[in-house]
């Protein structure tokens, strides 16, 4: 019996492209070149080599000189630190129907992270003052979970955006019920390429004290980042990071992936570029008859509604998820390699199973 041969083939066809997620895509070519840069000799492990080091001045220069990032394998392992660092074991955590923490990370937070997740229906995925209060009460009720921490996502789980005087309102509302503010910034990018803003004017200028800061999404081979924005809201977050298995030995990989994005200004060309694939494809897609988009396209995701068997014979030529199967919604991302012939496609696609329709 022959051994297998191990030397390393492309098993994919590159020209097959999707919008089921920007996780599908690739690494920016600068962001693999850096990944080449930092894997010359020995650095220090465990987050005391150069690149982790650099990449704390580099943070503090979006997000204010009391910020101190913690770099970590992936969006869900940055939700669960972020949470456990600024709640109590008794503690709750308010956030919408929709979060990403509540729906599509496997009951981590509240599995591992041993949080209570306060859900609240939203129509468009954002949370409001008025939309907390269903939550935040009942603080010395011992039969009850305590509301310590209001969760939010920019950009949402549904493509929309908070403003940030919508976000100053939450961080206000919150800390006078002496609640924290956590951030889910897995396409933090795409929202302040959306609002023209740079990412510390919703952050750290209007209130909130810890985010998740996504690089995958936005052109990075792996991971994210922790970032403690108020230090006087968390305590021991080193210890919180080993402790959820979150502590990369060879940290300098993830680093300076997030320095490669960061340092410049790569993390808004791709965001604003997904952006504008997505809004190439939201005003293709208005033009089929029969097709529905139901949110505003703000960043760079569309939510659409079509016939169910169109949707099944879309999803042979191109990937793309239900997001509820029941009603034929659908999500469609675009990332940052995404092209226009590539959204072109995807529509003509789109009208030539609608026609059929």
């Amino acid at each position: 019996m022959n051994p297998p041969k191990t030397d390393a083939r492309r098993h994919h066809d590159p020209a097959v492209r999707g919008f089921a997620s920007d996780n599908y895509a690739g690494a920016h070519p600068e962001v693999l070149a850096a990944l080449a840069l930092a894997n010359g000799g020995h650095q220090v492990a465990y987050g005391e080599d150069d690149y982790t080091d650099n990449l704390q001045g580099i943070v503090r220069s979006h997000f204010g000189a009391g910020a101190e990032a913690f770099p970590v394998f992936n969006g869900t392992g940055a939700n669960v630190v972020a949470l456990q660092a600024v709640t109590d074991r008794w503690g709750a955590v308010i956030c919408a129907e929709s979060a990403h923490i509540n729906v599509d990370e496997g009951g981590a937070p509240e599995r591992m992270g041993g949080l209570k997740l306060l859900t609240v229906p939203t129509p468009d995925g954002k949370l409001t003052p008025e939309l907390i209060d269903r939550q935040a009460y009942g603080w010395d009720d011992e039969h009850r979970a305590m509301p310590q921490v209001v969760s939010i996502t920019q950009s949402t789980e549904l493509g929309t955006l908070y403003t940030p005087a919508e976000i100053r309102a939450i961080c206000d509302h919150a800390h006078a019920h002496g609640m924290k503010v956590h951030l889910d910034g897995s396409r933090i990018s795409n929202a302040a390429a959306s609002l023209d803003v740079p990412m510390r004017t919703f952050t750290n200028a209007v209130g909130v004290d810890i985010l998740s800061l996504g690089g995958t999404k936005n052109g990075a081979l792996f991971g994210e980042a922790v970032v403690v924005l108020n230090q006087d809201a968390v305590s021991h977050m080193k210890h919180l990071r080993k402790l959820s298995m979150q502590l990369a030995s060879k940290m300098r990989f993830v680093s300076v992936q997030l320095e490669a994005l960061l340092a410049k200004d790569l993390w808004l060309r791709n965001a604003r570029h997904a952006n504008e694939m997505a809004q190439r494809l939201a005003e293709g897609v208005r033009a089929v008859h029969g097709v529905e988009i139901l949110h505003p396209v703000q960043a760079n995701a569309v939510f659409a509604r079509l016939p169910h068997e169109v949707t099944l014979r879309l999803q042979k030529r191109y990937r793309f998820y239900f997001w509820d199967e029941a009603a034929g919604d659908v999500r469609w991302m675009c990332a940052f390699d995404t092209t226009e012939d590539d959204v072109d496609g995807f529509v003509a696609a789109l009208k030539e199973e609608m026609a059929q329709h």
